[in-house]
């Protein structure tokens, strides 16, 4: 591979948070029965018209301008033709020669650096709807059509081909989704299919400024089959290329099963669809005023929210990334910060102990039981001296399977830590006593009896001597 280049250029799609759908009143709720959440207007039923949907004319601008991107004054509405099962109409309704917006960015971090991705564009368009495939190799296999996600509002993110390796893609999309997550505009569930990403991907040599052939990769719906995908995409185009073959323009699909892309189709063109202004929709004129006031209700972004935690409270760069990947998450940290104000003891907590049981839970911070002012107060507890930081950490996986609260668990359990001197010196007088030997070795230099010792205490008082104390008085007497 070090002869050839990767050119990828990424076209997500983002479902908008909506009650209602893009051109009818039918609910955008996830699930329910199949084709219960349909009207003759989204099923395309004779004599009916689109009406557009208001608020997701407002997600996109607002999407849009969080991107980058300039915001059109006029835009309109086409019909994009194909036969295809899901889509009732046989058409579906987008946006092609005149989007809502265009000449975007966002950056992104690399291993050389900062690195700006272009934006082409973005544009809205309704959702189709979603096949079941049934049967077996054994039985006739057949298909059932749910149509409660046609007419769902999409925008539709495309990326300039700026990125140059399946990690580059990867960082992308993820930075991608946690800015439109910071704009309230969707919940961006990959697992829901609130996000999906279609990849084109090509090979050229090292130092042209030729794009190779490329292919499409359809439907990715999550950050690891994204990178999958396109690793082995890029190894398969090399081989071809190699072997003397030619790359196709086709449109792939990706079997996380056997861990490959297989051939679809071969790739559209866009006079395949047959585009042409969507006659039953007049065109959108933007008033530069409602643009402005869009942009300015914006939230702190994850970038500035990232550079206000270095400077506020004074954390690494890595912390601030990590807290600051997704809003519910650095939510959560500042709301701990209010309550318990060493902002790096509480990074500490959320990026370890915190994470690592939502992680085990497959868990979002959403649905954690411990809330920000339970965990600010057993760090209040530590700094206390109440509890030590080993108990603390027993005391919160109670917490986090319980919900209770920090000083309920302590107080049952009988966790408070021994901090009067005389108790504590008693204990340490009875293990020196009873450990000659790690004395001595103590005394000739070896400083790992002294952790002996100190363990020896804590196990008899089954871990509730405060450990500085139980140092200071073991050091004194050795």
């Amino acid at each position: 591979m070090a002869q050839y280049e990767t050119v990828i250029g990424l076209e997500v799609h983002i479902e908008l948070r909506t009650r209602t759908k893009i051109f009818c009143d039918s609910t955008t709720e996830f699930g329910g029965e199949p084709n219960t959440h349909v009207c003759p207007v989204c099923l395309g039923l004779p004599g009916v018209l689109p009406v557009v949907n208001k608020k997701v004319v407002e997600y996109a601008i607002r999407a849009a301008l969080a991107l980058n991107c300039q915001v059109a004054g006029f835009s309109k509405f086409d019909r994009k033709n194909y036969y295809y099962p899901d889509m009732p109409k046989n058409y579906q309704i987008s946006q092609y020669d005149l989007p809502i917006a265009e000449h975007g960015y966002l950056d992104i971090q690399t291993d050389d650096g900062e690195k700006r991705i272009g934006i082409t564009r973005l544009h809205m368009e309704e959702d189709t709807g979603k096949l079941v495939h049934q049967g077996t190799i054994t039985t006739t296999p057949y298909s059932l059509v749910d149509y409660n996600r046609a007419g769902v509002p999409l925008i539709e993110i495309v990326s300039e081909p700026d990125l140059r390796s399946p990690e580059e893609a990867r960082r992308y999309i993820e930075k991608l989704k946690a800015i439109i997550q910071y704009t309230g505009v969707s919940d961006c569930k990959m697992e829901e299919g609130s996000l999906r990403c279609d990849a084109n991907i090509s090979i050229r040599p090292v130092g042209s400024d030729t794009f190779g052939t490329k292919t499409e990769i359809k439907n990715l719906n999550s950050f690891k089959a994204l990178f999958k995908a396109l690793s082995y995409e890029v190894e398969r185009q090399a081989d071809v290329l190699e072997e003397g073959g030619r790359i196709v323009q086709e449109t792939r699909t990706w079997d996380e099963g056997k861990g490959v892309t297989l051939s679809m189709r071969s790739k559209e063109h866009a006079h395949d669809y047959r585009y042409l202004p969507e006659p039953d929709l007049v065109p959108l004129v933007i008033d530069k005023e409602w643009v402005e006031d869009i942009r300015n209700s914006l939230p702190e972004l994850p970038d500035a929210r990232r550079e206000r935690y270095v400077k506020e409270y004074d954390l690494p760069d890595y912390d601030a990334a990590v807290l600051t990947n997704t809003k519910e998450l650095a939510d959560y940290f500042e709301a701990c910060v209010a309550a318990c104000p060493n902002a790096k003891t509480v990074s500490n907590w959320v990026m370890g102990d915190l994470s690592r049981l939502l992680n085990a839970g497959a868990m979002e911070i959403t649905e954690c039981r411990v809330k920000p002012a339970q965990l600010a107060s057993l760090l209040l507890l530590i700094d206390k001296g109440t509890i030590s930081g080993k108990i603390a950490k027993s005391v919160f996986e109670e917490m986090f399977s319980s919900g209770k609260d920090a000083e309920v668990i302590v107080k049952e359990k009988g966790l408070v830590q021994i901090s009067d001197e005389s108790a504590i010196e008693a204990v340490v007088d009875q293990i020196l006593s009873g450990n000659p030997r790690s004395v001595e070795d103590y005394r000739a230099g070896k400083e790992r009896a002294l952790g002996f010792l100190v363990g020896q205490v804590m196990k008899l008082t089954k871990g509730k001597a405060n450990p500085e104390l139980v140092n200071r008085l073991l050091k004194k007497k050795l």
